[in-house]
């Protein structure tokens, strides 16, 4: 991948893991803040709420941001204690390695990950598991299919909305892009959520004109991702492992 140029839709501080992997490869990493997340107010304090009046046999964490979110706001709204008391008197579900790290960061254990990190693996996990209830922190852009895949398979679920998703504004890793894309620049484009491809569009469209990509090899992180893709026509790969290195390796076989 010497010499190749290889873009992903998140920003440089969440694409630290994806930047390390394309250096290490000789390739020069792109990272594009497509989506911006907006918290909701009073998020943990709805949280805590919630948990005591539901109380969930499970806490299911579907990203490393939603932990974040949810922590951050318990410091601000001065709730650590019942936040942390709320989660870990449940058995907390972590989607990923990602989420899962970030959990242990702030003292909370995981005790399931899926095999495959996705709704659908979550999904597999709970039909193995059994039954109960389950609390999910999510985004306010999230679809309700996770929601009604457990509720098929016996498991009751509340969620809670932590933030909101919207496009970002143009950066200079966008000029970049754009400057480049005509000429072949970028070889390879890494979507890493559905939220990122419309965002992608968005942001693009303000310029004038769709963005073209026929000479870029594109890859999506997971299946709701390469729905997404498939709306907009765009040719792509989709990762075997629905990961950063998992969607950085269907990139390098690519290129």
């Amino acid at each position: 991948m010497k010499g190749k140029t290889v873009a992903i839709t998140r920003s440089a501080r969440d694409a630290r893991e994806f930047a390390e992997l394309a250096r290490a490869a000789g390739a020069e990493p792109l990272p594009l803040p497509t989506i911006e997340l907006v918290a909701r107010g009073g998020i943990a304090a709805e949280f805590v709420d919630a948990a005591k009046d539901y109380d969930p046999d499970y806490t299911v964490f579907m990203s490393s941001r939603a932990v974040s979110l949810l922590f951050e706001a318990a410091e601000s709204e001065a709730l650590q204690d019942r936040l942390r008391g709320a989660v870990t008197s449940t058995a907390v579900v972590a989607v990923g390695p990602a989420t899962r790290a970030a959990l242990s960061e702030r003292g909370v254990r995981t005790a399931h990950m899926p095999g495959t990190y996705s709704s659908i693996g979550i999904g597999e996990l709970f039909s193995r598991i059994g039954g109960g209830r389950a609390i999910i922190p999510r985004s306010g852009a999230s679809t309700p299919f996770l929601r009604e895949l457990l509720e098929k398979i016996g498991i009751s679920v509340k969620e809670t909305v932590l933030y909101d998703v919207r496009a970002c504004a143009d950066s200079p890793e966008w000029a970049s892009f754009r400057a480049m894309l005509p000429r072949g620049g970028i070889d390879g484009l890494i979507f890493t959520s559905a939220s990122s491809v419309r965002a992608f569009f968005e942001i693009m469209g303000r310029g004038g004109g769709a963005p073209g990509l026929e000479n870029t090899r594109v890859v999506s992180i997971g299946p709701f991702t390469s729905a997404e893709l498939e709306k907009f026509g765009v040719e792509h790969a989709a990762a075997d492992v629905h990961t950063v290195p998992g969607a950085f390796e269907a990139v390098r076989r690519m290129l």
